[in-house]
């Protein structure tokens, strides 16, 4: 679900107080789409929504929700926006968020 190399490699070379800030940019900015997804998805800009999902997610590892905004977005440009799963999305965010967020790696680097 993580890619905890990712997360590390990213770590070390921004540093651990970058690093908290960064996280909490990606968890704000990430949460806002989301909860776009959720609540009033538009089938108009789907694929550059989730084209920006998935580069947030590669960047900092969240290596299946990257792999489905992926999925989606190449559904999505060819012309069957409404056949992309956006709960699956939703909820594997949900669970690498919440997996991400109570990682000591995480929890450290504030």
């Amino acid at each position: 679900m993580i890619d905890w190399n990712r997360i590390n490699e990213l770590r070390d070379e921004i540093g651990p107080e970058d690093f908290a800030e960064v996280a909490e940019m990606f968890v704000s900015e990430v949460d806002s789409s989301i909860d776009t997804l959720r609540e009033s998805p538009n089938f108009t800009t789907l694929a550059e929504d989730l084209h920006f999902l998935k580069g947030s997610a590669l960047n900092l590892g969240f290596a299946e929700l990257s792999t489905l905004c992926q999925n989606g977005e190449t559904e999505a440009r060819s012309g069957h926006p409404e056949d992309v799963d956006l709960s699956k999305i939703v909820r594997v965010y949900e669970s690498s968020r919440e997996e991400f967020l109570s990682s000591a790696l995480v929890k450290g680097a504030a």
